[in-house]
């Protein structure tokens, strides 16, 4: 499950950021694209953040859609998942949005 090693340096990054200062919430902006579970996050935040500054905190997403371009085409669309394949039949697309993982904000106690 590597959503345990990603939540570990969430907590790290914003531990880093904070310091002992008690956190309330911690927005992700985790792409549709990225191949992150969120409800396995949540449950791994909980694990690591006790005994933490973020104990207690909740852990909330944002889920930009997966955006694709074809490059034969030209054509933008939106990816619901990695199988790249344009309506046209090219499997030639270019990812432009679904892959992004950041801490988009916290929110102090």
């Amino acid at each position: 499950m590597h959503e345990l090693a990603i939540t570990q340096s969430v907590v790290e990054a914003v531990t880093q950021r904070t310091g002992s200062t008690p956190v309330a919430s911690v927005r992700l902006r985790v792409g549709r694209l990225a191949g992150v579970v969120p409800d396995a996050m949540r449950f791994c935040f909980e694990l690591v953040t006790a005994g933490t500054p973020l104990e207690g905190a909740a852990l909330e997403f944002e889920q930009p859609e997966g955006r694709g371009r074809c490059r034969t085409c030209g054509q933008d669309f939106v990816l619901a998942d990695l199988i790249l394949l344009c309506e046209c039949g090219s499997a030639d697309v270019e990812v432009l949005a679904g892959r992004e993982l950041a801490v988009a904000s916290v929110v102090m106690a």
